[in-house]
Parts: structure tokens; C-alpha cells; sequence
């Protein structure tokens, strides 16, 4: 499929993009592939540094570890791992911030390394947040200088270790990691006067350090286009509201990467990529469908006599264990609803807990028993009903879960397809 950064700088002749998945579930990481395999399309399958670390992240995973486990799934999924570029995002001291700067930086310095060294080759430069001992709000001076020395790691690690260079992405105005905390009512757009800012903040700062070959693989900036979501609402695009920061960013060779797009309508995912936000990055959306299509199994399981309940299982951990979610669902009287149904999809930290996978396990061989009844799908999934009507999908639970996930992305793939004509 040639280099990220060769696709990307297509994007000025012919309108593509690429959809970029931050997740770490087998499932949606099965999906996206078979997504992209579908659309004829590379994907973009991140990590994030609380995901992956050299710690283990909540996954348990250093990046070494989870470039193994994306070639595993591909391998046992009958797939080529040959579309997907591998990235990580938030790479910084996001995982430390509640230490001193200088311990953070230097927590960093080895993120950065160990993922460049394990193939990760997409680099979200992320130094927006604050540490321990900051001030309350960072100057772009100094988030350009954090993330200049970071780039000299990712390029030192680069040159010991072979193989295609680091394309990078850079930012200053960077949404909060899996969705915002608190209710929104509207978003501030980024001008296009703080993009110039940022761009000359970073340019200065990389040739400092005498990095004027890896500024020429700078290929996006994080902005904000006016898209976030919260725990029950979604701020839709509006691109009327982003036309002069549309504009800016055709300047200079560069695209936007566009954050917190889950749950946009098809029709906005089209206009954002045409306006220039050319990575569209997805994560809670993809595990909400896929907490969808299981709680409708466990409904058509219920139905069926099932006596163990996969939502009892996964709730009992999640109370038993809240701090994936303390700090987020704060009001005792949506507290249920939230730890279900919030957009934000605090779930996804649990499906690595053991107790919840041997749940799911129990769940999807119960159901593999036999075969399940028509009339149950379509009650409690009537999109993959169709679907297997019609002769394209089985009606077996891991298969109907694939499904699930690639329905969500696949508006994401049909927005990031080359156009054929102006």
C-alpha cells in the first residue's frame, strides 16, 4: 500500500484519508482489518501510551507487544497485516503527569524508543498536558521544545533500528484522550492564526535540535474542528464553523488529524475529510458497537435459558473495581446508565479483565451450540439479520460481533476513499 506518509501527501490531489482505530480489542482490531481489506484502503491501528507502555499500560502491553498481537490477529484471521500501519497515540507524558516534568519527560524519552523500535511508525507527538509541577496552561514554546527532544529519541531509535522513518504528528490544541469528561454545550474552534502559531513554535524548535529532515515528515496537527462527545451527546461537524481553518491547513503540506470523531454521521465524516482532516480517529465508538452486538447476544442467551448473565458479570467487576470510571461518572442517579451506555465507553477497560473474558467465552460457546433462531436476531440485532438474510454474513456470534464493529467503520472508510473526479 506504499508509505503513510506517501498516502497522506496524496491527499492534496486526489481528497483520501485514512481512518485510524485506537483500540486494543482482538475484535475491533479483526474488524478494522477486515474493514480495510473491504474497502481496498490501509488503516491506521493504534495505541495509546496508557494502553501500551513500557510498563504494560492497562493492556499489559509494551509496543513490542502489541505489534506481535496485531500480527497475530491478522495471521489467525486468514489476513494480511500488509495494510496496516501501526502507530501509537498521545506519546508523551500523558501516562505521568501527575509527576514532575522532568520525570515525565524522561518516562517519555523511553515510550517514545521502545515504540519506534517495535515498528510503530506513526508518532503522535502529544506534549499538551500538564505535569506536577507546570503551570496551570503550557505556552506552545514550550510544548514544541517537549516534543522536539522527543523527536530526537523516535529518530535515534529510528536509525538503530532499520526500516521505514517515523511520520509524525504534532499539536497543541489536543481534545481529552476517549472522549470529554463533563457535559459540552459548543466547542471553540481552533483559529487559523493558532495553527500558525503552532506550525512556527514547532518548525523552530525541531531545527534547534537540528531535526530539519524530520520536520519534512511532519504530516499532520491535531486541532480542534468543533467535534467532541460526551457521555450521552455528540457535537456534530459543522463546517461552516471550520471553513478558515479548512483553509489554512492548504498552505502547507500537511493535513489535520481530526480526534474524538466517533459517533459523527456519515455525511460529516465525508465533509471533515474533505476539509482536510485527513486522519479520522475512532476508538469508543468501535467498542460501544461492540458492547452493543454482546449485550444483544447476552438478551438473545436470556431468551434462550441461559442462566449467567454476561451484564451482571461485567458490572460486577466494574463496581468491584471502579477506577477506569470513578472519576467519570459522578452522578449517582445516571451512574447505572452511565456505566452501560456513556458514549465515553468506560467498558472497554474491563474486556481484558480475566473474569469478563471467561464470561464472554461462556456467553459466545453457549450460543455456538445451536443454531440461533431468525426471529431473535432480528429482534435484538436487526442490522446483521439482514445481513445473514442475505446471505453475506453467518449467523455465529464472533462473526455477528465482526460485523457489529465493521458496520461502525465502515462510514469511516467510505469517507476516506480517494475521489474520482474534483
Amino acid at each position: 500500500m506504499g508509505s503513510l506518509l506517501a498516502h497522506l501527501r496524496a491527499h492534496a490531489t486526489d481528497g483520501r484519508g485514512i481512518c485510524s482505530v485506537c483500540s486494543s480489542h482482538p475484535l475491533v482490531i479483526e474488524a478494522a482489518l477486515r474493514e480495510a481489506e473491504r474497502a481496498d484502503q490501509p488503516i491506521l491501528i493504534e495505541a495509546t501510551s496508557n494502553q501500551v507502555n513500557q510498563y504494560g499500560g492497562y493492556t499489559g502491553m509494551t509496543a513490542a507487544d502489541f505489534g506481535a498481537y496485531v500480527t497475530r490477529i491478522a495471521a489467525r484471521a486468514g489476513l494480511t497485516r500488509a495494510r496496516a500501519f501501526l502507530g501509537g497515540d498521545h506519546l508523551g507524558p500523558n501516562a505521568w503527569r501527575g509527576e514532575p516534568a522532568d520525570v515525565a519527560l524522561v518516562q517519555s524519552r523511553t515510550l517514545i524508543a521502545d515504540y519506534v523500535r517495535a515498528g510503530l511508525r506513526k508518532i503522535h507527538l502529544d506534549c499538551s498536558m500538564r505535569c506536577a509541577d507546570d503551570p496551570a496552561a503550557l505556552d506552545d514554546d514550550t510544548i514544541a521544545r517537549r516534543a522536539a527532544e522527543l523527536c530526537r529519541v523516535a529518530e535515534d531509535a529510528a536509525a538503530s533500528s532499520g526500516g521505514e522513518l517515523p511520520v509524525y504528528v504534532i499539536g497543541t490544541e489536543v481534545p481529552t484522550p476517549g472522549g470529554a469528561t463533563e457535559e459540552l454545550a459548543e466547542l471553540a474552534v481552533t483559529t487559523p492564526e493558532a495553527v500558525t502559531q503552532t506550525l512556527d513554535a514547532h518548525r523552530r524548535a525541531f531545527l534547534a535540535l537540528k531535526l530539519g529532515a524530520a520536520w519534512e515528515r511532519v504530516a499532520a496537527l491535531v486541532v480542534q474542528p468543533g467535534v467532541e462527545f460526551d457521555h450521552h451527546q455528540v457535537i456534530d461537524y459543522r463546517p461552516e464553523r471550520a471553513r478558515a481553518l479548512a483553509a489554512r491547513i492548504g498552505q502547507e503540506p500537511l493535513v489535520y488529524e481530526a480526534h474524538s470523531t466517533d459517533y459523527q454521521r456519515p455525511a460529516a465524516l465525508v465533509a471533515l475529510v474533505r476539509d482536510h482532516f485527513a486522519i479520522l480517529k475512532v476508538g469508543p465508538a468501535a467498542t460501544f458497537a461492540l458492547r452493543e452486538a454482546l449485550w444483544a447476544l447476552d438478551d438473545i442467551a436470556a431468551e434462550l435459558g441461559a442462566e449467567a448473565s454476561l451484564k451482571t458479570t461485567v458490572l460486577e467487576v466494574m463496581r468491584r473495581e471502579p477506577k477506569h470510571w470513578k472519576s467519570y461518572y459522578t452522578n449517582p442517579a445516571t451512574q447505572r446508565l452511565d456505566l452501560q451506555y456513556s458514549l465515553s465507553d468506560r467498558i472497554r477497560y474491563y474486556w481484558a479483565s480475566p473474569e469478563v473474558q471467561q464470561a464472554v467465552e461462556a456467553l459466545l460457546a453457549g450460543l455456538a451450540r445451536a443454531p440461533l433462531p431468525l426471529t431473535l436476531l432480528s429482534q435484538y440485532l436487526p442490522a446483521e439479520y439482514a445481513a445473514v438474510r442475505a446471505g453475506t454474513l453467518a449467523a455465529e456470534p464472533r462473526a455477528l460481533l465482526i460485523e457489529a464493529v465493521g458496520r461502525a467503520l465502515r462510514p469511516y472508510t467510505a469517507a476516506c476513499a480517494p475521489r474520482s473526479g474534483p
